[in-house]
């Protein structure tokens, strides 16, 4: 007799790790792992893990996957050949954009659309912005148009009218023919895609998606057959840059929405664990080989942005959890510029080369080279199952390129490599906290990734953070975050409407319509879930102003316009200090959310086991501007209530943590190390 697949896999697949996080919900049980990632082909590494980690693949239930093939696809410009579709005069709207630049004190710059002039082809028709029509579509343009974009190589095409958010019937039409004469289904309409207001903001979320849509469908489907091949007849979800998880269908559809799918469920994972060991606020940073991605939790909620850009240019207007993202991660290359001046970064090694010790053909040192010179870094103990590290080529590499120009001994410059990766860090949660009205003197500090947990005093002091959380396994959180996410599906629709105006049973005849359409999708992912949430936002404003706050409201608040109003000044208080009294409010847009709850993740799974733990042994690292030999802990072995004070290092198959002498660590109840100690 079979036995019911039990396993719940959650793969992060990054630019230099791939990692794995294995639950076995009818035995209680973990497996982690973290291999190289293989960049030729993502799908490789992700199929390798799965296979050499779990016993039986038909044990297999459901695998949620985290990836950054859309991300680094925007980044690197790595976009399908798309055409565009638009109302005659408006072929210009993605290369106009808001009048930005590059560089904001520059005079010069470059911006290259994402889709190209000639393959910007307009067709005769006109919406007006209060919804009539007054010019229908053309449909025999838009078939030619069709036509002449297959003819000059596009794999996908974008559909924007103006003014589709207000009456999408002449999109419609046209996108009836469109599908009729297109090749594949990589056809994606503006109204379908984001029905808000702003035309810029939806051409260019609509054409990313449309540049998207061939290489995450490519890519999904390597991945199901690489899976079907080996027999792994599991569901399949992907990480969505909200944190929440979608169908593979729903993915190949809106490929946009995976922009920031990895880091977003590492977020999710901190936000749980946090909240689990007593501290709503924190603010993470994931440091991985290639980048460091910062984030902040309140309340043990992530903050969500409307919009995001993507590169310069490239707008993305859909929920995402607000993350900021710079080149620092353990590959980062570290070089003396012109000047004279030591930088970090954003270049990187990757996973291939990688850094200098990889012993893969690069020469120019990382910081993973800096912290293996110091001592941090075991070099017979590597994460990600590779071979020993060759720390005669870093020490070499440090001190041809960064020692002898800078007039310094090799040590003190792995020393200097280190403290501008950190200070360009702690920039980066500055960005999150300090810029946005926060202190983060008030809230914990929590790394994770492949390097986070080897500089978390270092952040610690320099951001003044008084509290540092290690999670149990920091290597393998966005794969844990895959694991805890639940599914969602996110909706909106301009309203434009003064609030003295608004019917409120049209507000909630649509509210009804956009969660029962979110439900339909969340059904179809065909998950076990506990319940689902339909969660309310408007985008509001006071009349005349360009800028909108967002106010989440309850049902029952929608009944009246007096309720709206005193949601909207609540918020608008918060945030400003004040009301601007006699001055009209507007509803720009109507946001729906719908939450599917998925079971709870246990974290008293990642509890440390009581028993003995093993003598610490010893190894030397540069601490201090000395030599010493420090203690080196397995610190999956430690028992709960453990206090170690610093320095000292603990090992780990997914990370090293390095503490620093005067700070304390202490295991908790989960598994986690708080560190404590002195700060600036």
């Amino acid at each position: 007799m079979n036995k019911r697949p039990s396993l719940i896999v959650g793969v992060d697949v990054g630019g230099t790790y791939t990692d794995l996080f294995i639950l076995d919900e009818h035995n209680a049980r973990i497996v982690t792992a973290k291999l190289p990632s293989t960049r030729d082909d993502p799908s490789r590494a992700f199929v390798q893990g799965i296979l050499a980690n779990v016993g039986d693949p038909g044990t297999i239930a459901t695998i949620v996957h985290g990836t950054t093939v859309g991300t680094n696809a925007l980044l690197e410009r790595r976009l399908a050949p798309t055409g565009l579709i638009t109302t005659r005069g408006f072929a210009d709207v993605l290369e106009m954009r808001r009048r930005d630049r590059p560089a904001t004190w520059g005079l010069w710059g470059q911006f290259i659309p994402v889709v190209p002039r000639e393959a910007r082809l307009e067709v005769d028709e006109r919406t007006l912005a209060d919804g009539s029509v007054r010019t229908p579509v053309d449909l025999q343009q838009v078939r030619a148009a069709a036509l002449q974009l297959i003819k000059q190589g596009a794999q996908s095409v974008c559909l924007f009218f103006i003014n589709s958010y207000a009456n999408a019937d002449n999109e419609a039409r046209a996108a009836e023919v469109l599908r009729s004469v297109w090749p594949n289904a990589h056809v994606s309409v503006s109204s379908e895609i984001l029905p808000e207001i702003r035309e810029f903001e939806r051409a260019s979320t609509t054409a990313i998606n449309a540049g998207l849509q061939p290489v995450v469908s490519d890519y999904l489907e390597r991945i199901e057959t690489a899976l079907q091949s080996r027999g792994i007849e599991a569901q399949v979800l992907i990480v969505q840059s909200n944190g929440g998880v979608m169908s593979i269908d729903t993915a190949r559809r809106l490929p946009v929405h995976t922009a920031l799918s990895g880091p977003a469920a590492g977020v999710i994972a901190c936000a749980h664990i946090a909240q689990e060991a007593g501290y709503p606020d924190v603010i993470t940073g994931d440091m991985g080989g290639t980048s460091f991605d910062v984030a902040l939790i309140r309340n043990g909620e992530s903050a969500l942005a409307a919009q995001t850009s993507v590169g310069f240019g490239l707008i993305v207007r859909t929920p995402m959890i607000e993350i900021e993202t710079i080149g620092a991660g353990g590959g980062s290359i570290a070089r003396v510029d012109a000047s004279g001046l030591l930088q970090v970064g954003p270049q990187s090694a990757g996973a291939h080369p990688g850094p200098v010790c990889y012993g893969q053909g690069n020469l120019e040192p990382t910081v993973t080279d800096a912290n293996v010179v110091l001592g941090r870094i075991n070099p017979q103990r590597p994460i990600g199952a590779r071979a020993e590290l060759d720390v005669a080529a870093a020490h070499a590499a440090i001190e041809q390129y960064i020692a002898r120009p800078l007039g310094l001994d090799t040590l003190r410059a792995a020393e200097a490599i280190l403290q501008v990766a950190n200070a360009r860090m702690a920039g980066a949660v500055r960005l999150v906290s300090v810029e946005r009205g926060h202190d983060p003197k008030q809230f914990a500090y929590m790394p994770f990734g492949g390097g986070g947990a080897l500089h978390v005093c270092a952040m610690m002091r320099e951001v003044g953070v008084s509290t540092g959380i290690v999670p149990r396994y920091p290597g393998v959180t966005s794969a844990l975050g895959c694991v805890i996410a639940d599914m969602r599906h996110d909706q909106v629709r301009t309203l434009n409407v003064l609030l003295s105006q608004l019917n409120t049973e049209v507000l909630r005849t649509m509210i009804d319509e956009m969660a029962s359409s979110g439900r339909d999708l969340i059904r179809a992912g065909a998950v076990r879930l506990q319940r689902v949430d339909v969660l309310i936002e408007l985008d509001m404003l006071y009349l005349g102003q360009s800028h909108t706050i967002a106010v989440p409201l309850n049902r029952g608040q929608t009944r009246s316009r007096a309720g709206i109003a005193r949601a909207f000044e609540s918020r608008y208080c918060a945030a400003f200090g004040q009301l601007l009294h006699g001055i009209d409010q507007r509803i720009l847009n109507l946001r729906v959310a719908v939450i599917g709850r998925r079971r709870t993740f246990d974290l008293g799974l990642l509890a440390p086991q009581k028993r003995a733990a093993p003598a610490a042994g010893k190894r030397k690292a540069w601490v201090e501007g000395r030599w010493q030999w420090l203690p080196v802990y397995a610190r999956l072995a430690l028992n709960e209530g453990s206090i170690i004070a610093g320095p000292a290092l603990f090992e780990q198959p997914d990370t090293t943590v390095y503490l620093e002498p005067g700070m304390h660590a202490r295991v908790d109840r989960l598994g986690n190390l708080i560190i404590t100690g002195q700060t600036n």
